[in-house]
């Protein structure tokens, strides 16, 4: 913190102070200084776009980025994708994601310890890197205008060429103690107090552009919160207006929750914003559940070591992805596949259009992994459940879970002999209560 900063913190807490969760130093007096828990840092002259400079307007790199960057030299290296065994249905809708952002992010609830964290850190090591502006607080594109921050985009306004670096996909954790300011950045408070202007400091959204945003115990977070996010994520720009500032900045990142169902569930609403949601629960299985620990004592004996052992998997696993990501433009979707889609939502009461949208993208995605152009009725039935169960309404009377619903939904509509063999056994079923209703009514007259 600069002195003239320090001076007015001691100045407006004589008495010492505490540093509150939103960020500001309250004095013991409850007198307030306003001030930052972590003054924002300000790039060297010489590595700031050229149009930033001349225009007296330094970039600043959001706190949440830099204590990313900090903590990436000193922190183990994620546990392997590849060796999470079992959870093949959270993983695959990982996968989804990666390779189509416009899925819309997924949700995965389940029990504690079905290593739900541990998937989405782990996830960010198979991305490969990307092209970015150095030192950009919104990871801004070098040649993407649409993935750019404003300052950037005065550079190119301007016809200069920005510098380009390699650098790790960014993976945001969004805590549940973030306000909104924090969130969606807020006004400069140091640079409004030392140069007397008005400065836009980005938040937890700018950090996460073109990255993934994770949110743990999502089912916690505030519901106006959750909703700001998500709508970040459709649209995939945050705008800004507060404190005299106005700002529109690229937002473009893939939204993963996670959180135990037994602590609260997600209103409605809010669950239809997700594009897919999975259920995980505990490995029961002897064999997956013992290879499973013996992949974690590994892991925690020597961190560095068996990752690097497990290169060659995660490689092949990249290289498969990146192959799904140029072969999905090339996936081809019949009519009558779509028209099939579209028919299963109905029958399973989807409100809204969004479940025939993320169905026939997850589709797509699917058989761009498995490396073929042709959507297929097979490959519909292997993420139908993950995009309409949560969409469905919830009936507390009925013992089947929504995910049975669909899978019941989806054979009727693909397989006749199932649709004839269920509406014969649903006509069986009527014509026994009906005799069953005429038998009692007998024996209430004869009585």
């Amino acid at each position: 913190m600069s002195s003239f900063a320090t001076a007015v913190s001691a100045k407006a807490s004589p008495a010492g102070g505490r540093i509150t969760a939103s960020g500001s130093r309250k004095s013991v007096a409850g007198r307030h200084a306003i001030l930052p828990l972590r003054p924002a840092l300000r790039l060297p002259s010489k590595s700031a776009p050229a149009a930033c400079r001349r225009a007296g307007n330094p970039s600043v790199v959001c706190s949440a980025a830099v204590e990313v960057q900090m903590n990436k030299a000193t922190r183990n290296p994620s546990f392997p994708f590849t060796k999470i065994v079992g959870q093949d249905e959270m993983k695959l809708a990982l996968l989804l994601n990666v390779i189509d952002r416009n899925i819309g992010g997924v949700l995965i609830m389940g029990d504690r310890g079905t290593a739900k964290s541990v998937c989405v850190r782990s996830l960010v090591e198979l991305l490969p890197e990307m092209d970015a502006v150095p030192d950009d607080p919104f990871n801004s594109s070098p040649t993407d205008p649409s993935l750019m921050g404003p300052e950037c985009l005065e550079v190119i306004k301007a016809g200069e060429t920005l510098p380009s670096v390699k650098k790790r996909v960014p993976l945001v954790e969004l805590p549940l103690g973030a306000t909104e300011d924090r969130i969606c950045g807020t006004i400069d408070i140091e640079k409004a107090l030392m140069e007397g202007k008005k400065a836009y400091e980005p938040g937890l959204l700018a950090a996460a552009n073109r990255g993934i945003l994770y949110v743990d115990e999502v089912n916690l977070l505030d519901d106006g919160l959750v909703d700001v996010v998500l709508d970040s994520a459709a649209g995939g720009v945050n705008t800004v207006e507060r404190e005299g500032v106005s700002l529109v900045h690229p937002a473009k990142f893939i939204m993963v929750g996670s959180g135990n169902p037994e602590e609260g569930e997600m209103r409605p609403q809010l669950l239809d914003r997700f594009g897919l949601k999975v259920s995980v629960s505990t490995l029961f299985d002897i064999k997956q559940r013992t290879e499973l620990v013996l992949n974690r004592m590994a892991y925690d004996k020597n961190p560095v070591k068996y990752v690097e052992e497990c290169q060659e998997e995660q490689e092949a696993l990249r290289a498969k992805l990146e192959a799904a990501r140029e072969l999905l433009p090339k996936v081809q979707t019949s009519y009558e596949i779509k028209l099939m889609i579209s028919e299963i939502c109905s029958r399973c009461d989807v409100d809204g259009l969004r479940g025939d949208l993320v169905t026939n993208r997850a589709a797509a995605a699917y058989v761009a992994l498995n490396g073929r152009t042709e959507v297929t009725v097979e490959d519909v039935g292997a993420v139908v459940s993950m995009t309409l169960a949560h969409r469905m309404r919830k009936d507390v009377m009925d013992g089947m879970d929504n995910t049975g619903k669909v899978k019941s939904v989806f054979r009727r509509v693909t397989d006749p002999e199932v649709r004839e063999r269920e509406d014969a056994a649903e006509k069986a079923r009527e014509e026994a209560k009906a005799a069953a209703k005429d038998a009692a009514a007998g024996g209430d007259k004869r009585a």
